[in-house]
């Protein structure tokens, strides 16, 4: 994969993805940017959560459950000192459907320990939760 990255001027920077999506980066006012696209650590943020997300909907639709809905909350703990890198992150799924604990707790542990490439290229504890149709999952993964 390549992508061409351009700084626009301040702190923000525009480039098209390999798959030809126009991204914009820009930094908080009180370092310079405008304010006029997410942050390069949101975006890891939501990365992670879109990756990991992707694979489970996929492994669910292979053993052949159905999703009535689905969403994550993703956290990030950063460092106190330069250079800020996440050292933890947190994802809460909270899935809906008729959907058996365990295959879930196996669809996540699966994009967790296998499939998932952007959790797999960070160094940082990665820890995994969930609840089914409202219910909180009886594992921390």
């Amino acid at each position: 994969m390549k992508s061409t990255i351009k700084w626009t001027g301040d702190m923000s920077f525009t480039g098209t993805t390999p798959s030809g999506h126009e991204l914009k980066m820009d930094a908080a006012p009180e370092v310079g940017g405008q304010n006029s696209g997410p942050r390069p650590t949101e975006l890891l943020l939501y990365s992670l959560a879109g990756c990991t997300g992707i694979d489970i909907v996929m492994i669910l639709k292979k053993m052949r459950l159905e999703l009535t809905g689905f969403s994550m909350e993703v956290e990030g703990t950063r460092a106190d000192t330069e250079p800020k890198k996440f050292t933890d992150f947190h994802i809460h799924y909270s899935l809906e459907g008729d959907l058996p604990e365990e295959k879930v707790v196996r669809a996540i542990q699966l994009s967790k320990d296998k499939y998932c490439s952007v959790s797999h290229s960070l160094s940082a504890n990665i820890v995994a939760s969930y609840s089914i149709n409202g219910v909180k999952g009886n594992q921390t993964l």
